[in-house]
């Protein structure tokens, strides 16, 4: 999740994921084994920290996974130390012992994240990427129907309605849930963008502030808000700019956020969904806003309807409003093309542009992602 803050004591390891106590392996928590797992030079660590900073706190967290899945695999092959990093022909060997164990995206990360620890300590990365792409690829084709999770449904305008009825924009949690929903859903952001993944964790650097908010407008006049998340997957050090725009209809973003601060009127330096609790202002949660979802979801019978859908809503919204898809990749900050894969309905957003006289031609050049 982006911009959390984790905690500062490492569980436990589960019995089936426990590897042989070794000096160049101490006992620490997952986003620190990228960098504490091989050098137990104090200056090198600094460095290694400082390279590291240019991950987000999730990525490290799903290398650092990866890490320990490959040790205990190293452990249980009794391989030696030295054929660890930098490593050798062990790499295709783990990664095919974990198909049907871990899905193939999952071994995607596995190898990324092995290749992050050997750039961060300076080893060479040696393996093929062919390779390398055909094991997750496999994993993915040989995984049984039963381990696939089903496809989320994507937030909507009527969602969003929907989802209004079934709140009370005068209790300050609902109030800001349906406020953060909306903001989420037409910046094209990702809840975790908007909400602290716990209580303690708000910290005004890492997470949106009031003060962050400001208006704004284009040339020809048009209002906009723009909002500034400091730290993101994409940017976890600068963070990025979300803007968007009030909207026709219930499910408008603007009406919603000035509900909330209505209800919930707070300092510049407080979380911008902040509500009030009776024991005094609390930042909003992205656990409260998946439990509300969730509730809703259920009473409302949509199925399948999860806190990333939210995104992959937004996303689709503005595609199917003809809005250019690098336009929509650049709000919703995506590094690469994987937005892609989370589009529900190609046929309505392809079907302009599939017309023996295509509605959109003049813009189609600009509006379709490039041919590769």
């Amino acid at each position: 999740m982006c911009g959390t803050v984790a905690p500062t004591t490492p569980q436990r390891y589960r019995p089936n994921l426990t590897p042989i106590p070794s000096p160049p392996r101490s006992h620490c928590l997952a986003h620190d084994r990228l960098h504490l797992w091989l050098s137990p030079d104090t200056q090198l660590n600094r460095i290694l920290i400082v390279m590291g900073a240019s991950w987000a706190l999730s990525t490290k967290e799903t290398y650092g996974a990866g890490l320990l899945v490959f040790q205990v695999y190293c452990d249980s092959h009794q391989i030696q130390e030295n054929q660890r990093c930098p490593i050798s022909s062990t790499l295709l060997a783990f990664l095919s012992s974990c198909t049907g164990a871990y899905s193939g995206s999952s071994l995607g990360n596995y190898a990324t994240g092995l290749k992050a620890w050997h750039l961060l300590h300076g080893y060479p990365w040696l393996e093929r990427t062919n390779e390398l792409k055909a094991i997750p690829d496999g994993a993915t084709a040989l995984a049984p129907p039963s381990s696939k999770r089903a496809k989320r449904n994507p937030f909507t305008p009527a969602i969003l309605i929907s989802m209004r009825e079934q709140l009370d924009l005068n209790d300050p949690k609902d109030a800001a849930i349906f406020a953060c929903i909306t903001a989420a859903f037409y910046s094209v952001a990702r809840l975790g963008e908007l909400t602290v993944p716990a209580l303690k964790d708000f910290d005004p650097a890492r997470h949106i502030t009031c003060g962050n908010v400001s208006e704004g407008q284009d040339r020809n006049l048009l209002p906009i808000t723009i909002s500034h998340l400091p730290s993101t997957k994409s940017s976890p050090i600068k963070g990025e700019d979300a803007y968007w725009a009030a909207q026709e209809g219930l499910s408008d973003p603007k009406a919603a956020l000035t509900n909330h601060l209505r209800v919930n009127p707070a300092e510049n330096s407080a979380h911008l969904f902040a509500w009030k609790h009776p024991k005094g202002l609390r930042p909003l949660s992205k656990k409260e806003v998946i439990k509300r979802i969730t509730t809703i979801a259920s009473i409302a019978h949509i199925p399948n309807l999860k806190g990333h859908s939210v995104h992959i809503g937004g996303t689709l919204e503005y595609l199917l409003r003809g809005v250019p898809f690098n336009v929509v990749k650049t709000m919703g900050h995506w590094s690469s093309e994987a937005f892609t894969i989370y589009l529900r309905q190609h046929a309505m957003v392809l079907a302009p542009y599939l017309q023996a006289t295509p509605i959109l031609e003049p813009f189609t050049r600009y509006t379709m992602p490039p041919v590769r």
